[in-house]
């Protein structure tokens, strides 16, 4: 099997400041200290033809800090993402222009992916036949629920045929036919032998979909693997947290955050 991405001890921190003067501080004071958060920390895998992984834990673990790495708009502060292919991601917000209509973002985003306007007038009756948006597509995208904004981005990026797909959370608005429908035009893809990288709270489609699972916790790679053999941990481990009280839920969430934060 041919790798397609690897992901070679990546770290992503931000500087966290209280006011403007730490800010000030730390960009005329050589070595100032300040707090740092960690938002992925040395996190590495490898991904091949073909796999379809799952990147799943609770919310704020870094899955989409992970995700907008594999897409490329966002760089580790160190380490080493490498992608052979073409990547597209499918997030609910992602490359959309609120103040544009449908129509317009549709070409707008396609543009800015590289498509002729050609390739584009030719693409575009597909896309809006997809997104089911109808008249919708002339009005503009801050008019737009969630659910059609995820409509619109999914059937844009749809048409690219990337050879590496990510989809961040954007199955989980809108209505359950579009969603199906979503899953049947990424099995298509899957059966293509491309690689797909799936964000997802929703467990039932990521044991319908997904080969392998890549469990994040706290901005670390916590464990990393076939299906059958880490999806039952990580879902042993939501039922015990979901068993928690709201209290020692945020608890058990503060004492992680913490655990990601130094002073440098």
């Amino acid at each position: 099997m041919n790798v397609s991405v690897t992901i070679d001890h990546v770290t992503k921190e931000y500087r966290i400041y209280r006011n403007n003067k730490e800010r000030m501080k730390d960009a005329l004071i050589p070595k100032h200290k300040n707090k740092t958060f960690y938002a992925l920390n040395d996190l590495s895998l490898t991904a091949y033809e073909g796999d379809v992984i799952g990147l799943v834990g609770i919310n704020g673990s870094g899955k989409s800090t992970l995700s907008n790495m594999i897409g490329g708009s966002l760089m580790p502060t160190s380490g080493k993402v490498s992608r052979n292919g073409e990547v597209s991601v499918i997030a609910i917000n992602a490359g959309l222009n609120r103040q544009l209509t449908g129509l317009e973002n549709i070409e707008f985003k396609m543009l800015c992916m590289g498509f002729s306007r050609k390739e584009i007038k030719r693409l575009t009756p597909d896309i809006i036949e997809f997104s089911e948006l109808g008249e919708f597509i002339y009005q503009p995208v801050k008019k737009y629920s969630s659910g059609m904004r995820a409509k619109l981005g999914f059937s844009i990026n749809i048409t690219t045929n990337p050879d590496i797909l990510v989809i961040d959370e954007a199955l989980s608005v809108g209505d359950q036919t579009f969603a199906q429908k979503c899953l049947e035009k990424i099995y298509e893809y899957k059966e293509q032998n491309k690689t797909i990288f799936f964000v997802s709270h929703n467990m039932n489609q990521v044991r319908q979909f997904c080969t392998k699972i890549a469990w994040i916790e706290g901005g670390k790679l916590k464990d990393f693997g076939e299906l059958d053999k880490v999806l039952p941990n990580y879902e042993k481990f939501l039922k015990d947290f979901r068993k928690l009280s709201k209290a020692e839920q945020k608890k058990y969430k503060d004492e992680l955050n913490n655990s990601r934060f130094e002073v440098k």
